[in-house]
């Protein structure tokens, strides 16, 4: 088998399909948020970037870098190696006390992204609990249907955010088999919301327990940006609350907080975390930092909210057409894989504006979007920028507008 010639020609299919993915070279600027650097095409060039998931711009606030320098000059580089082997670190025990404190845990467990936390953590829970079934929402992340299929267990797939569904499901199973309900709270690409309390209700009801990822939630949402769980007043209702450290907070990592005992269950059980190099001792200090100060300070989560209504508002007026949901994310539909590539390449070639295209299988074919994330520190002039810029591309690419 050429298999160079397997890869090349699959490859490109993607292009001729429009979803070839096409990575941005850019830079980002500590203090200058939400500009960087662009080097790509004639580069270095200064952008605005309208895609990050850093969505408070915790990543560049200087009680995050300047507790990770602290920790730079107190610990060094790297963790040294696993927690199993080379010890856990004071950040990490640290870390893992102040996330268990944010959703009203026993215990939190930290993993070196998001995607690892599921994957091992709905793994390890779905494989070690015999007869276990996984209820999961269609519209879950990769990484969470990763971890089911990985862990081998019964799976069913109830309708995106409905209880109704899940529930069918759940009575046609026997009523004695463990099981285990996997949902998220914001999903990234639409920006809706799950109904948690009816999802509770029915785990209550049949015996299961409840997986929540809080991933685009953790920061952005509750008093103390415990996410929506928190908001409603459900953590205590939820068996297993997953998060990250990656977006909101402005590091990396992933996480689960729950009781004691299941915490421990993962630790001991979960090749995921066991076998993995700790996150860098700077990294938990930075993440701890974050955290603490958001538990406190509401100020980023109101201007977020905002922006994000003025966006909304400004797109609106001219009929960018977006999918209407409850939360941070605005996605602007453009419907088409090619055209979505094109206007991304055009809004940071002609206007320096850097949004990211989405494409299948992110998303269904046929639901291609720009999905647009404003932050705090985006300006009133950026927002006219994206506006207009918008405005021109959609006139010039005969798109359709939303009748208001």
């Amino acid at each position: 088998m050429d298999y160079d010639k397997f890869f090349k020609d699959r490859l490109n299919t993607l292009r001729e399909e429009g979803n070839y993915r096409v990575f941005a070279h850019i830079g980002r600027r500590a203090g200058a948020f939400p500009r960087a650097q662009n080097y790509g095409g004639a580069g270095p060039e200064e952008i605005t970037v309208w895609c990050s998931n850093d969505y408070l711009g915790m990543g560049e606030h200087p009680v995050v870098t300047e507790a990770m320098k602290t920790a730079i000059d107190e610990c060094g580089a790297g963790a040294g190696g696993t927690r199993n082997i080379s010890g856990t670190n004071h950040y990490h025990v640290l870390l893992e006390e102040e996330l268990a404190d944010l959703h009203g845990k026993e215990a939190a467990l930290l993993f070196t992204s998001g995607y690892v936390s599921n994957w091992a953590a709905l793994g390890t829970l779905a494989s070690r609990i015999p007869g276990c079934i996984v209820y999961s929402d269609a519209l879950n992340h990769s990484s969470m249907i990763e971890g089911i299929r990985h862990s081998k267990a019964e799976r069913r797939i109830f309708k995106h955010n409905d209880p109704a569904d899940l529930e069918r499901l759940i009575k046609e199973d026997d009523p004695a088999a463990p099981k285990l309900i996997a949902f998220e709270s914001v999903y990234s690409m639409d920006g809706d919301i799950a109904p948690i309390a009816e999802f509770c209700d029915i785990a209550e009801r049949y015996g299961a327990m409840t997986y929540l990822d809080e991933v685009h939630a953790v920061g952005l949402y509750g008093p103390r940006g415990g996410g929506i769980a928190e908001r409603e007043g459900l953590a205590h209702r939820l068996t297993v609350i997953e998060g990250t450290l990656g977006k909101a907070f402005g590091v990396m990592g992933g996480y689960i907080a729950a009781s004691a005992e299941l915490v421990d269950f993962v630790r001991s059980f979960a090749a995921g975390f066991i076998f993995t190099t700790a996150l860098p001792p700077a990294v938990a200090a930075g993440a701890l930092a974050s955290i603490r100060h958001l538990k406190t300070s509401n100020a980023e989560r109101l201007a977020q909210r905002e922006r994000v209504a003025s966006v909304r508002a400004r797109l609106a007026a001219i009929g960018i057409p977006t999918l209407d949901n409850p939360s941070h994310i605005v996605p602007v539909m453009v419907k088409d894989p090619v055209k979505c590539k094109w206007i991304s390449d055009w809004l940071i070639e002609n206007h320096g504006i850097y949004v990211q295209p989405i494409n299948y299988p992110t998303v269904p074919k046929g639901t291609e979007r720009l999905r647009i994330t404003p932050s705090p520190v985006h300006t009133d002039a950026d927002i006219d920028n994206l506006v207009r810029a918008l405005s021109e591309i959609w006139s010039q690419c005969a798109l359709a507008r939303a009748v208001a």
